[in-house]
């Protein structure tokens, strides 16, 4: 098993030093993932409140994930060379200054604009965060650090859209966008403050091997492959689902409290996913996380009421809850000396892959085949990445 260390702190720094620098890499993702959800949130609405139609607001989801995937690999190798705390800085600074365009210039182009430098940040931060988990974590304290780092982004998740809400009731859209920017300059302020303390990058220009190379190393693909699966999974729930509801005859309020299941079972199974994964394995657990979740989604076809809808929601949350913080341990653990980065960023990018064209795909067959078909396809794909877990190569025990 890999222990890395290329641009870790040394072996000998005081453990405290070691947990203080993981929490404020946590810190540092759930205030940056704050203002990035935020800002989505009011582009979105920002671009319907100036004319923009379904199509308008379906194109600027997309550039949300457009510098992802283009840009996520190269940003895992800077990672690795230049260290992440420049990377940082110009991720957060890119999409926080981004949110001046709509408030000076007030139109559609400089919505779809920010929405584009918003990709840059979750680009470069999110990269850059979990390598610096892995780097900064001792591979017994890696379940619990991931777990940690992917609560962040759950809390976001719930906080964020609130706070955008709010201040567009109370503020306007236009005044708004300062709120957004007023959230990045707390990570921004931090990184100003301790960002030296980070660990730096090796310098160099040459990373061991080309990408062919690194989808190659024992155990890459396969992460690569369940992390896209999960993904898939991921968003046909929250694409389909409220469809589904909807057509079995659910109030908007009752949609809500069935999403809300997925969410409330995410947050909770990440609280005690390191104990679980301490008492097995990741391979095993990531294994059971798609059995459970693909049971769920072979059954929802079957279920109408709102709160058999409900318990499927949470059992579909319980698996997919699991799966990121797995998938970025096993990739990070999977990855060569020096490269860790560049996995990161290889896993990314294909998840926004995933994101791009998977709905598009799932949304031609649901309106060929029936929204059942979406549902069952998923529980096959999910059982298909249950095999690919429990066959996976290292990245078990990372240690």
């Amino acid at each position: 098993m890999l222990v890395h260390s290329p641009g870790e702190f040394s072996s000998a720094a005081p453990h405290s030093l070691k947990a203080l620098s993981v929490r404020f890499v946590i810190a540092l993702a759930l205030f940056n993932m704050t203002s990035v959800r935020a800002g989505r949130v009011l582009l979105t609405l920002y671009a319907i409140k100036l004319g923009g139609g379904p199509l308008a607001v379906g194109m600027l989801a997309a550039t949300f994930s457009v510098i992802p995937v283009l840009f996520s690999w190269m940003g895992g190798r800077w990672a690795d060379r230049f260290g992440a705390r420049w990377l940082l800085f110009l991720g957060v600074g890119g999409s926080s200054s981004g949110m001046l365009l709509p408030f000076f210039w007030p139109s559609l182009t400089t919505v779809f604009l920010a929405g584009l430098l918003s990709g840059l940040s979750m680009t470069f931060c999110n990269v850059s965060l979990q390598n610096l988990v892995g780097q900064m974590s001792r591979p017994e304290q890696r379940s619990k650090n991931f777990s940690n780092y992917t609560l962040a982004g759950s809390i976001s998740s719930f906080v964020g859209p609130m706070i955008a809400g709010f201040a567009i009731d109370h503020l306007g859209y236009h005044f708004s966008c300062l709120t957004v920017l007023a959230l990045a300059a707390i990570p921004l302020s931090l990184l100003a403050i301790h960002g030296g303390a980070l660990p730096r990058g090796t310098g160099k220009s040459e990373h061991g091997g080309t990408l062919w190379h690194l989808i190659a190393t024992p155990g890459v693909a396969r992460v690569l492959i369940a992390s896209s699966i999960a993904q898939v999974a991921n968003d046909l729930f929250q694409f389909y689902m409220p469809v589904y509801a909807h057509d079995a005859g659910l109030s908007p309020s009752a949609i809500g409290v069935v999403l809300a299941m997925y969410a409330a079972a995410s947050f909770v199974v990440r609280f005690v996913l390191p104990k679980i994964i301490a008492a097995s394995s990741e391979h095993k657990v990531l294994t059971a996380a798609f059995v459970i979740a693909g049971t769920a989604f072979l059954l929802v076809p079957f279920v109408k009421g709102g709160v058999l809808l409900g318990v499927m929601s949470f059992m579909i949350g319980l698996g997919m809850g699991c799966t990121s913080p797995i998938t970025m341990m096993m990739m990070y653990a999977n990855s060569p000396p020096g490269r860790s980065g560049e996995a990161m960023g290889l896993r990314l990018t294909a998840d926004n892959l995933t994101r791009l064209f998977g709905p598009v795909l799932f949304g031609m067959m649901a309106a060929s085949a029936g929204l059942a078909s979406v549902f069952w396809l998923n529980a096959v794909m999910l059982g298909s990445g249950g095999l690919f877990a429990r066959t996976g190569g290292r990245g078990g025990k990372p240690g």
